[in-house]
């Protein structure tokens, strides 16, 4: 008898005993790198600041705390602060949001993200004319799903003939509009663009936004919804994008593009479908999720094509990021992979700001074949314009005073035609031209330049 009230006291007291992590897996790019972070709630009177529950960086650099102590059942509400009421949580458009809740016995882990703080609102958003949203609800069959996808096209679609290469990027809500941004943005519209005004090739983006499933279509593979997820990207998008837009579609001007879980399915992709992607950007690639099945496959598919692998991580990411990564680029080389770049960033962090700083030079390495110049015999540099924006005279700055130079200026948005100027000098009368976004290319004493203006 003493055995069993001794049993049955145990699995009472062990069904009192109930705990919970939470795990903060996306914060505001802008957080203060110095500020703590403290959970408050119901548990603690709502005090902003208690020391006693103030998360902690976990190995993954993730800020995290465990609440114990409590029995299945109980419910508690919550809000992430850093230290005060002024700095509360808000959400993504800075408003007001419900208190959190969770019942214990319905998990042991929480992975939260955190879209603003209240004292910290993120810049105003700027997004190029040249980026739309091809569709709110785009179907993807593979999955019974539907997803926004976003378009960068370059500021000369418009008005050229031309056919462009294409970068298929996940998490598309980050790439281009910090207000959509949970956690940043990549400034992919910003950095194109001014490689364009400097004369490069810049390609057609697509950007597939991310959503609930996205640890499950980043890291369900092989057989699940990673597997799917990449299908969608290769059977029914990209045949959708070739036929609707003016692309170079063949494997050789084709790339896709990620960070973090991102990154891991970035390089699966690539891997699984050699014939179709040439090149592959994997930015802090969480290798950890998912080591020993992507080297198994990596080593079952083996090297079929050369794709060009351009590798990332922060210096602040630890070895966690930067070991894996150095393993990946033997693996790849042993695999027969030859064009691998692995790049440790000074600094940096696992976020989209350092993201952002390296986009420009991975673009370059990837599509380096690819980026030739406006006019293969002019080397273009850059044009410096003022004032700008400008309503009526643009003085242009070439180092030298000119005169007899050739312009063509254009609207980004395609709106009108592209005006020329012959005879060009140091001042441009640009008052007839319609308010909007341009771009200028000069050609003047043999040498060519480009820049981009606003006219108000």
């Amino acid at each position: 008898m003493r055995k069993i009230f001794t049993l049955m006291f145990c699995m009472v007291f062990i069904s009192m005993q109930a705990q919970v992590t939470f795990v903060i897996d996306s914060q505001p790019s802008n957080t203060p790198a110095g500020d703590n972070i403290y959970i408050a709630g119901s548990f603690n009177g709502w005090n902003p600041g208690d020391t006693n529950y103030m998360l902690h960086k976990n190995a993954n650099d993730k800020w995290e705390i465990t609440l114990e102590g409590f029995s299945n059942g109980d419910v508690i509400e919550y809000k992430f602060t850093r230290g005060n009421w002024p700095s509360v949580e808000k959400g993504a458009n800075g408003e007001e949001i419900a208190n959190r809740t969770f019942s214990f016995g319905n998990g042991e882990t929480v992975l939260v993200t955190v879209e603003m703080w209240a004292d910290n609102p993120p810049e105003p958003s700027i997004v190029s004319d040249n980026v739309m949203v091809m569709a709110d609800d785009f179907y993807m069959p593979q999955l019974n799903r539907y997803r926004r996808i976003s378009l960068y096209l370059p500021p000369d679609y418009g008005t050229s003939n031309k056919n462009y290469p294409v970068l298929y990027m996940h998490d598309g809500q980050n790439l281009f509009d910090s207000s959509l941004a949970f956690a940043g943005e990549w400034k992919v519209d910003d950095t194109l663009d001014e490689l364009a005004d400097q004369g490069y090739q810049v390609p057609i983006v697509v950007g597939i936004d991310n959503s609930q499933y996205r640890a499950e279509e980043y890291l369900g593979f092989p057989g699940g919804d990673g597997d799917a997820y990449i299908d969608f990207i290769v059977e029914t998008l990209k045949p959708f994008i070739d036929s609707n837009y003016r692309t170079l579609s063949d494997r050789d001007n084709t790339g896709i593009m990620g960070s973090s879980f991102g990154g891991v399915i970035s390089l699966y992709g690539a891997l699984k479908y050699q014939n179709v992607f040439s090149k592959a950007g994997l930015f802090s690639p969480a290798y950890w999720a998912k080591t020993d099945v992507l080297n198994n496959y990596l080593i079952q598919t083996g090297f079929q094509h050369d794709i060009r692998f351009y590798q990332n991580a922060g210096e602040n990411e630890g070895q966690q990021y930067i070991g894996p990564m150095n393993d990946m680029d033997n693996n790849l080389n042993t695999q027969g992979f030859q064009n691998v770049s692995s790049k440790v960033i000074s600094g940096g962090g696992h976020n989209e700001a350092t993201w952002a700083s390296d986009f420009e030079a991975a673009y370059l390495w990837l599509f380096n074949p690819v980026i030739n110049s406006v006019r293969d015999d002019l080397k273009v540099r850059k044009l410096i314009i003022s004032p700008n924006p400008v309503r009526n005279v643009l003085k242009i700055n070439v180092g030298d005073r000119f005169d007899g130079g050739y312009a063509v200026i254009t609207n980004i948005a395609g709106k009108g035609k592209s005006k020329t100027y012959e005879g060009v000098c140091n001042e441009l009368d640009v008052s007839s031209l319609v308010p909007g976004v341009y771009v200028i290319r000069l050609e003047v004493n043999g040498s060519a330049f480009a820049g981009r203006f606003v006219k108000m």
